[in-house]
């Protein structure tokens, strides 16, 4: 492994961390924003704590949906990184089964027989 496809190897992995990360501040942020609306709309409107509880409701639920979302998102990605991954490896394989000599000709072993024949 070369130093190069390690610090790729080690990108992809704070990427996804990040992408991790996003996902606990939409746990937060999404409740924290329905609270200040509420909040806001409860001083204009006069209403009490009615508007706060009904948009911390609806920032848990929006909160939990960008979770959804992101957290499908970066299971499709992880799972296309280790087909990827897989693929490459299944390449390799196949490549050094197959011996230089073999790559040239489909069938050796008929050619050479050919030649001792003669």
């Amino acid at each position: 492994m070369s130093f190069r496809e390690i610090l790729q190897q080690q990108q992809r992995g704070l990427e996804f961390m990040g992408n991790i990360g996003v996902i606990g501040l939409h746990m937060v942020s999404g409740p924290l924003v329905g609270v200040a609306i509420g909040y806001g709309l409860d001083v204009w409107l006069e209403t009490g704590p009615w508007c706060k509880l009904i948009f911390l409701l609806v920032g848990i639920g929006a909160g939990f949906l960008n979770v959804y979302r992101d957290s499908r998102r970066l299971l499709a990605r992880m799972a296309r990184e280790d087909a990827r991954r897989k693929g490459l490896a299944g390449e390799e394989r196949l490549s050094a089964d197959v011996s230089p000599a073999e790559e040239g000709s489909p069938q050796p072993a008929a050619a050479e027989r050919k030649h001792e024949d003669a």
